[in-house]
Formats: C-alpha cells, sequence, structure tokens
C-alpha cells in the first residue's frame, strides 16, 4: 500500500475509557465530542512534508476517508487535516 501525492495513511487509536487528571473516566461516547483524534501514520504520499511513517499524529476526526484493504480498515487524509505531530 503506498500513498500518493498529499494523502497520508493512518491508522487511529482505538477508541478506550480515558481518566483525567482528577480521577474522572471518560467513555468512548463522551469522547466523540473531542473534534480531534490520534493515530499513528503508515505511510505518506510523495509530495507530503513535515511527517514521517511511524509518526504520532492529531487530525480533525471529519476528515479523510475510510479504506479496507484486506480486511483491515485504514483512514486516508490528507497533509493538511493534521493539527499537530507529537
Amino acid at each position: 500500500m503506498k500513498a500518493v501525492g498529499k494523502y497520508i495513511v493512518i491508522e487511529e487509536e482505538k477508541d478506550k475509557t480515558k481518566e483525567t487528571k482528577g480521577g474522572l473516566l471518560i467513555s468512548s461516547k463522551q469522547l466523540e465530542d473531542i473534534r480531534y483524534k490520534k493515530a499513528k501514520i503508515l505511510n505518506t504520499g510523495t509530495e507530503v512534508e513535515g511527517v514521517k511513517i511511524n509518526d504520532n499524529i492529531y487530525f480533525d476526526k471529519h476528515a479523510g476517508f475510510d479504506i479496507e484493504i484486506k480486511g483491515d480498515v485504514y483512514k486516508v487524509i490528507k497533509e493538511q487535516d493534521i493539527v499537530i505531530v507529537i
């Protein structure tokens, strides 16, 4: 699998319950209100700059589209949809 142009193939972090600093548990349903999601970059297109394979990023959850390859579902986004590189 190879992304082209300014596209990036990512694997989203699985939703799970998170604990706040104060000890409150936030369910995955409540996390839906958070606009940005964490993911790992699996592949980048030839025109992508500033990120590389295996970088952890935050991206707009409304961006991109899902694609299924050999039974696994990946998300494809554009470089402009990334807001933070960790």
